[in-house]
């Protein structure tokens, strides 16, 4: 895979430098216009629209027929291409307004831990005891004791336990106290929907949690089912196995041919998964990620298990409060570093991931491993990335939350500014790479742009919620000019509208320089078609979600 390397160039010029005579001259009658209270039939149509070009700039032009899109009306439309070296806008249309960035909220997360957390930041997962040992028998509890570590496998707790079993343990006399005190215990996110509570992509976070792969989904179970006997119930088993869920299975096996429609829920507050619907006998297994209620508990199950597997017995139960502090440390699991963490993160838009950085932050920061904490820390970084944490709301670090706030030109600002933090690197490679379809290379743009001058060029974080989507990042023009860009679009009626932003990437990377020719732009409906993707969205919500999360792509 051949890269282009945007290097690390700061910007060394403002916003409003880089804006040619046009965008200063529409500036000044829009104030006049609002002085002396003219009509808006006064205004220019540009100024109507909010969008600003370079003067006698083809591309300018290009991008407003690309927004024409009929899809459009009514909708909030925010875009802003700048010149990554110099700063200098080459367009923008009501780039300044705050929308909502649903994942494009991950930049300013991301970006802001590596700044607080640092690159070499990692998880530490404990065991203690705070009684003494006697022989084969510690005396009193054994803790087990987690900071957030969204990379823990149900293996890892199976190591601990084995390290504990060949050190010599055989009995604790107390209980098994599960610690997860390292962030508060408010598990659901600000302005969270409650009908996402059962899918994975919006899990409670807690600094005790398991995953069930290496895609690093914390606080969420996978419940596989496999077809049985025509007519006959179909077969359902957890990975990893567990009897923390209650399994309610409707499915039914139905004809071979007949496909898979399985339906997944699980009751509020509690462990009770039903599941509904049917799968052909010559179906394959369908796998639903479910989002547990209480992942520590979880966790603690998971342990106790474990130690009871390795000739270990614990005598009392299993309680949940903070270790002491004199607590003696009997085992340790390390995780992966921040900068490895950001590939799982970015390139799939781990919710969980963002959520656990941020109440590492506020905890780091204040002690308070909370979001309120968090978000406070994280936008105190804000500020040397060239933001204005001032001009945006922050509520949680995922932009799962319709409560965010955050403009393209904040956006934009930030991807300038981080070009030129010694962590630029990684964080870069982090991002997803259009047209490439190595999941953890090209990740939510594995099967976007493909074919195109965007294809292995443009780098760019996605962002998908209802009546939401963004795309923000890096594309090297044709002409080699480095650019940046933020587009974020709001209040849309149509299930997607990917191929707009599509639309605007490839016309990014295919520019010229102020000589180009216009006329050439491909239109949304005129690209070509993404190719088919085997697995099929396993929730409602279908085109309108990161297509990580319905396991698309």
């Amino acid at each position: 895979m051949t890269r282009r390397s945007l290097g690390h160039t700061p910007w060394v010029s403002s916003v409003a430098a880089g804006r040619r005579s046009t965008g200063h001259a529409l500036v000044l009658v829009v104030v006049l216009a609002l002085l002396f209270g003219l009509p808006s039939a006064a205004l220019p149509g540009a100024l109507l629209t909010g969008a600003v070009a370079e003067d006698g700039n083809p591309l300018g032009k290009d991008l407003d027929t690309i927004l024409a899109d009929p899809r459009l009306t009514g909708a909030t439309v925010g875009l802003v291409v700048r010149n990554a070296d110099t700063g200098s806008v080459l367009y923008t249309r009501n780039s300044a307004a705050r929308q909502l960035p649903a994942s494009n909220g991950k930049l300013l997360t991301s970006t802001a831990a590596l700044e607080l957390l640092g690159p070499d930041y990692t998880f530490g997962t404990s065991v203690l005891a705070d009684g003494h040992r006697t022989g084969s028998t510690i005396g009193g509890n054994l803790y087990l004791r987690g900071t957030g570590d969204p990379t823990m496998l149900a293996k890892d707790y199976r190591d601990l336990a084995v390290r504990l079993a060949a050190s010599g343990v055989r009995t604790v006399s107390g209980g098994l106290v599960a610690d997860d005190t390292w962030f508060d215990s408010v598990r659901l996110g600000p302005g969270w929907s409650w009908d996402d509570e059962p899918f994975y992509y919006s899990a409670q976070t807690s600094a005790l949690t398991v995953s069930p792969t290496t895609d690093y989904d914390a606080g969420s179970v996978i419940v596989r089912i496999r077809p049985g006997a025509v007519g006959r119930q179909a077969k359902v088993e957890t990975d990893p196995p567990t009897d923390y869920l209650t399994i309610e299975n409707g499915v039914t096996t139905g004809a071979a041919g007949s496909g898979t429609n399985v339906t997944v829920d699980r009751d509020h507050g509690t462990n009770t998964v039903r599941l509904t619907g049917s799968i052909g006998s010559d179906a394959a297994p369908d796998e639903e990620f479910v989002a547990v209620w209480n992942p520590t508990a979880l966790v603690a199950s998971f342990f106790r298990k474990a130690l009871q597997d390795n000739g270990i017995r614990v005598v009392g139960g299993t309680s949940y409060r903070a270790a002491p502090a004199g607590a003696t440390e009997l085992a340790k699991h390390d995780s992966i570093p921040l900068r490895a963490l950001l590939v799982p993160f970015m390139k799939l838009s781990n919710n969980m991931h963002a959520e656990i950085l941020t109440k590492s932050a506020g905890r780091k920061e204040s002690g308070v491993g909370s979001w309120d904490a968090g978000t406070r820390a994280l936008a105190g970084k804000l500020a040397g990335l060239g933001v204005d944490p001032a001009a945006l709301r922050m509520v949680d670090g995922s932009g799962l939350s319709r409560m965010d706030n955050v403009s393209p030109d904040q956006l934009a600002a930030l991807l300038i500014a981080a070009r030129g933090k010694p962590w630029f690197g990684p964080w870069y490679d982090s991002l997803p790479i259009a047209g490439v379809p190595d999941r953890l290379v090209g990740g939510t743009l594995r099967h976007r742009m493909t074919g195109t001058a965007a294809a292995n060029n443009l780098r760019a974080k996605t962002g998908s919620m209802t009546g939401v989507t963004a795309l923000s990042g890096y594309v090297t023009a044709a002409d080699g000019e480095h650019l940046v860009f933020s587009f974020v679009q709001n209040d849309f009626l149509a299930d997607s509208l990917k191929d707009v932003e599509d639309a605007v990437g490839v016309r990014l990377a295919e520019y010229r320089g102020p000589n180009d020719t216009s006329g050439h732009v491909r239109l949304p409906n005129q690209r070509a078609a993404a190719p088919p993707v085997s697995a099929t969205p396993t929730v409602g919500r279908g085109a309108s979600l990161e297509c990580s999360w319905t396991k698309s792509c």
